[in-house]
Order: C-alpha cells, then structure tokens, then sequence
C-alpha cells in the first residue's frame, strides 16, 4: 500500500517545477487523493460490510440444534434463546448448559461427516 501512496504523490508532484504552482486543470491535481481513496473502498471497505452482512445473516438464521462456536472459543448446542433472542442458551457438555450473547457467536460449525473406510 505504501508502495501505491507513494506512487500516487510521484505522479501529483512537478520536479521541474521550483515551487511554482502551474496554471493547470486543479481537478487533474484532486485526481491521486480520489483514486486512493477508491482504491481503499475497494480493497478494503467493501469486503469487510460484505463479511459483517454475511455474519449478521449467520445470526439471524440461527436455530435450535445448531452446532457454534462463541467468539471466545467455547463449542456448543443451541438449546434455546432469551429476553427476545439476544441471549442463547449453549449446551457444552452433558448437563453444561450456559447463556451467552447471540452477538458473540463467531461462526456455526458443519456437521463432520463420518469416515468412509
């Protein structure tokens, strides 16, 4: 990236110029600052909503039996939701049942399926 930004400052900048201003198109001179910051929407902005949607999409079609992953590593069941959804009750172990935040899923986790010998 830095590599691109300096680029971008070579191609705004006259060497031969001597601190004078030219009296070109000042549009031309705004061109290097619109394409950085189109290049950033592009290689960064845009991918991260489309994960954020992606992940909001995962959260609202959670259900109950569904195998997750908290955020902070734990594994578990759905066993069932609270307070409107926002709390989901994990089963981690037989008789292990614990609240967490629908928010602090990372991911849900697909059924292995079983060696073929």
């Amino acid at each position: 990236m830095n590599s691109i930004v300096l680029f971008v400052f070579a191609m705004a900048t006259d060497p031969n110029s001597s601190g004078q201003t030219s009296g070109g198109n000042p549009a031309i001179s705004l061109l290097p600052i619109v394409l950085i910051f189109l290049i950033m929407y592009l290689l960064i902005f845009r991918p991260q909503a489309k994960r954020q949607k992606e992940h909001r999409q995962m959260l609202d079609n959670l259900q109950k039996g569904d195998e997750v992953v908290t955020a902070g590593g734990i594994y578990g069941s759905i066993v069932g939701t609270k307070k409107n959804d926002t709390v989901v009750i994990l089963k981690i172990a037989e008789n292990v049942k614990i609240e967490v935040a629908r928010s602090s899923i990372a991911q849900k986790v697909q059924p292995e399926e079983p060696a073929k010998n």
